[in-house]
């Protein structure tokens, strides 16, 4: 079996040939810090899609049942884009780049994804 390897930029160039144009986000939950790739909408908008997966989704639809315990709802980063792949963009991917660690602050952050858009849940 022969693997291929790509750096997260020839990575991108080949999705995007694939799926069109996308963008890289960082969004963490309680922990470190991860780098995706995704549809430019979803990178533009991060905010709106995420507040509505965690105000709404996760609290309303029954496929969201087996986040919640009681009036608690326990969910990460993973749960967001499973959300993202399964019920907003099934046709699109949204991929994983790398952990980025710890970020506590903007210097935390690798030079190259400073202006990403970023949401911790």
């Amino acid at each position: 079996m022969h693997r291929l390897w790509f750096s997260d930029c020839e990575a991108g160039s080949l999705y995007q040939k694939l799926w069109g144009d996308m963008k890289h986000i960082i969004i963490s939950a309680d922990g470190d810090s991860m780098v995706y790739l995704v549809p430019d909408e979803v990178a533009d908008q991060l905010d709106k899609y995420c507040l509505s997966f965690c105000d709404t989704w996760l609290h309303t639809n029954p496929d969201a049942e087996p986040y919640r315990m009681g009036s608690i709802v326990s969910c990460d980063e993973k749960d967001f884009i499973k959300y993202l792949n399964t019920w907003i963009f099934p046709e699109q991917p949204f991929i994983f780049i790398k952990n980025i660690g710890q970020v506590e602050s903007d210097a935390d952050i690798p030079e190259k994804y400073r202006e990403c858009p970023v949401f911790h849940f």
